[in-house]
């Protein structure tokens, strides 16, 4: 369901929310409280849905407002008990984490939202074809419009 990137000294928690064989839905939060994810999980999850999480305080109380709230608890070493399980989410961050370190190198806190929709976009679209991919890559382009500035100076602009 839902879990929070790693957390270190000047880097910008990640907060993803992903459906169990859909799409996934992340986002940088600013700071890590039970106010703030409970927040987006109220704002983007009906009230009808399983949530399945690992054991981290904020999440407590979410059975009370959905269907069922299932843990896992991580400190005991469990990661999965039947069909709960946090390995989704915990998937698509190793992906993010990886393709940040190692392609990217960098990634700061301005930009951020772009690297996660790019990430985000790759996710929610491995399940289709190079031909439908490219089609919703460009139907992403409409009504945006590219702009080149040259910086240099003395250049006339138009």
């Amino acid at each position: 369901m839902g879990s929070v990137g790693v957390v270190r000294k000047n880097k910008t928690p990640v907060f993803a929310l992903v459906q169990r064989n859909g799409s996934v839905m992340p986002m940088p939060v600013d700071r890590v409280t039970g106010i703030n994810l409970k927040s987006i999980i109220r704002e983007n999850v009906e009230t009808s849905a399983t949530i399945m999480t690992d054991d981290f305080m904020s999440y407590r109380g979410l059975g009370k407002e959905f269907a069922s709230h299932h843990l896992i608890n991580h400190g005991n070493k469990e990661y999965v008990r039947g069909n709960i399980h946090t390995n989704t989410i915990e998937g698509y961050l190793s992906i993010l984490t990886l393709g940040i370190i190692g392609v990217y190198h960098h990634v700061g806190k301005r930009h951020l939202h772009r690297y996660l929709s790019e990430f985000d976009f790759r996710y929610n679209g491995r399940k289709i074809d190079d031909a439908e991919r490219s089609v919703l890559a460009l139907c992403g382009i409409e009504g945006k419009r590219l702009v080149y500035r040259d910086s240099s100076p003395g250049q006339i602009k138009e």
